[in-house]
C-alpha cells in the first residue's frame, strides 16, 4: 500500500510540539506551589516538543494531499503518541512512577473516561493535578480538530481527519470550511469553560479548583481534585447545580450550542435528539430521585460520598439530575454513590451506561441518534412485515435516512455489544468478579469512568492487574474514536494496495 509516510509523521510531530506545550502551561502552577515536580514536567515538555520538532523537520512530504488511510492511521496514531508522551510528566515528576498505571490515567485523561488509579488524590501536586485535568480538556473536543485548524497555515488540507476523528452519524457544519468549523467550535469550547470557570469561583470554589472541575466539565471527563470527586461540595449545593447545567451543555451536540448562542433556539429545539436528550435525562432523574426519596434505606451511614437525601426532596433530586446526567454525558462526576441507591437504581444507571450524549458533542458512548435510528429502523420492521411491498425509509429530523446509514448504525451497535460481551469475558479470565467485569467493560468502552462492583463511584482501578489496565486502555482508545476508526487498522484489507 502506497501510503504518504512523511505526512504521518510530520503530523504526529505537530501532535507532539502541541502536546508539550500544553505541558508547560502547568509547570507555573508547580511553581507558585514551590513544588519539586515542577522540574519533572518541565522536562517533561521540553523532551514532547523536542520529539515533535525532529518528527516535524526531518520529514517535508511531496504531497499535503491526505487520503482516508492517512487520516484513519494519522488519528490512532497521533492519540497514541499524546498517550506516550502525555505519561511523561507522571513518570519524570514520580507522581506516578509505574509506566503501566501512568500510561492508564493518562489515556483515561486524553479519553475523557476519567477512570483513575490514584487512591490519593489531594496529596499528588498541583501541577500534576493540572496537567491531569488538561489532557481531559486537550481530548474532549480532539487535538486533532484543534490541529485542523492551523494546517493551511502548514499546507495540509484536513477534511479527511476531521472525518476520521469524528465519525459519528452527524455531519452537520457550522460553516463550509471545516478549518472554520473547527474554529469555531474551540471557540465555544474555550467559552463554555471560561464561563464555568467564573461561575464555580463565585459559588464557592477555590480558583485552582474551579479551573480543573471547568476542564473536567466541558470536555465530559470527570477527573476531579478532591478524593471523595464533587461530593466534596455536598454542602454547597449552587457548585453541583453549575455542574450539572455546563455537564448537560457539554453532552449537547455543539453545533447546536453554537446557534442557541447565535439566537436561534427553534433549531435546539427543532433537533429529534435534543428532545430526546432532554426529556430522557428529566424522565429518569424523576425516576431516581422517587427512589432514593421514598426507598433509600433512612439507616444509612451519612457521609460525603453518601449524603441524607432521604425525605429531603431538594436534595433527592439534585443528586438524582446529577449522576444521571453525570452516567449520561459520560463524565463519570461523583456526588453521591449510586450503587447504594438500590439494586433497582443501580440496574438503571448501568443500562444508562449504553446511551451516551448526543453526536457532536464530547461524550463518549454510542450516542443517543443512533439509538433513535435502531428504534425507528425497528419499528419500520413490524410495519413491513404487514406490508412487504412498501417502501417505507426511516426519518430523522424529517429527512429519509440513507440504507447505508442505517446498516453503518446497525453494525456500530452489533459491534459494540459485542466487543462489550467480549471484554466482560477477558476481564473475569484477567481476575474480575463477574459485577465489576461488567462495570470495568461498560465503562471503559463508553469512556464513562465510575461504574459497578469493585469500580464502583467510591472505588477505583488501582487494584486493577497490569493485563486488565491495558485492556481497558485499549477499549477507552477505541470507545473515544468510535470503533471503527481504530479497528479497521486490524483488517487486512486496510493494508492491500488499491
Amino acid at each position: 500500500m502506497n501510503l504518504n509516510l512523511k505526512i504521518i509523521y510530520r503530523f504526529l510531530g505537530i501532535t507532539a510540539i502541541m502536546n508539550g506545550i500544553f505541558m508547560l502551561f502547568a509547570v507555573p502552577f508547580s511553581i507558585y506551589h514551590e513544588e519539586v515536580a515542577k522540574w519533572g514536567i518541565l522536562n517533561a515538555g521540553i523532551i514532547t516538543i523536542s520529539i515533535g520538532l525532529l518528527l516535524y523537520f526531518f520529514n517535508k512530504p511531496e504531497s499535503t494531499n491526505i487520503q482516508k488511510k492517512e487520516g484513519y492511521l494519522i488519528v490512532t496514531l497521533g492519540w497514541l503518541t499524546l498517550s506516550f508522551t502525555g505519561m511523561l510528566p507522571y513518570l519524570l515528576s514520580g507522581a506516578i512512577p509505574n509506566i503501566t498505571n501512568a500510561f492508564f490515567e493518562t489515556i483515561s485523561g486524553y479519553s475523557t473516561t476519567g477512570s483513575s488509579i490514584l487512591t490519593d488524590i489531594e496529596s499528588m501536586p498541583k501541577g500534576i493535578l493540572f496537567w491531569r485535568s488538561a489532557t481531559h480538556w486537550i481530548g474532549g473536543m480532539g487535538i486533532i480538530v484543534l490541529t485542523i485548524a492551523i494546517l493551511p497555515m502548514l499546507g495540509i488540507g484536513g477534511m479527511q481527519l476531521f472525518m476520521a476523528e469524528a465519525p459519528g452519524p452527524s455531519a452537520d457544519k457550522l460553516h463550509p470550511r471545516i478549518t472554520d468549523t473547527a474554529k469555531r467550535l474551540y471557540l465555544i469550547y474555550v467559552v463554555l469553560t471560561f464561563a464555568q470557570f467564573l461561575l464555580l469561583k463565585i459559588a464557592g470554589m477555590s480558583w485552582f479548583d474551579a479551573i480543573n472541575h471547568a476542564m473536567a466539565t466541558v470536555s465530559t471527563g470527570g477527573f476531579s481534585t478532591k478524593n471523595a470527586s464533587v461530593a466534596y461540595w455536598n454542602g454547597i449545593p449552587a457548585v453541583q447545580y453549575i455542574i450539572i447545567f455546563f455537564m448537560f451543555i457539554a453532552g449537547t451536540n455543539f453545533v447546536l450550542t453554537y446557534f442557541a448562542l447565535k439566537g436561534k433556539v427553534q433549531k435546539v429545539f427543532q433537533s429529534e435528539e435534543f428532545k430526546y436528550y432532554l426529556f430522557g435525562t428529566l424522565g429518569v432523574s424523576l425516576l431516581i430521585a422517587i427512589i432514593i426519596y421514598f426507598f433509600q434505606d433512612p439507616n444509612l451511614q451519612t457521609t460525603i460520598a453518601h449524603p441524607k437525601v432521604y425525605g429531603n426532596a431538594e436534595s433527592a433530586i439534585r443528586h438524582a439530575l446529577f449522576q444521571v446526567i453525570s452516567v449520561v454525558t459520560t463524565t463519570g462526576f461523583v456526588s453521591a454513590d449510586f450503587t447504594m441507591w438500590s439494586f433497582f437504581a443501580t440496574g438503571i444507571f448501568f443500562a444508562l451506561f449504553f446511551t451516551g450524549g448526543s453526536a457532536g458533542s464530547t461524550s463518549g458512548g454510542i450516542k443517543i441518534v443512533r439509538h433513535i435510528v435502531m428504534l425507528k429502523n425497528s419499528f419500520l420492521e413490524f410495519k413491513k412485515a404487514l406490508h412487504p411491498n412498501a417502501i417505507i425509509p426511516v426519518r430523522y429530523d424529517g429527512k429519509t435516512v440513507s440504507q447505508s446509514i442505517v446498516f453503518n448504525i446497525l453494525s456500530f451497535f452489533i459491534l459494540y455489544m459485542l466487543i462489550f460481551i467480549i471484554s466482560t469475558v477477558i476481564f473475569t479470565i484477567l481476575g474480575l468478579d463477574i459485577m465489576s467485569a461488567f462495570g470495568a467493560a461498560a465503562s471503559s468502552l463508553g469512556n464513562i469512568g465510575p461504574a459497578i462492583g469493585s469500580v464502583s463511584p467510591v472505588d477505583n482501578f488501582a487494584h486493577l492487574s497490569v493485563g486488565a489496565k491495558w485492556f481497558c486502555s485499549f477499549l477507552m482508545l477505541i470507545g473515544r474514536l468510535e470503533l471503527f476508526t481504530v479497528l479497521i487498522l486490524f483488517t487486512p484489507f486496510f493494508w492491500r494496495n488499491n
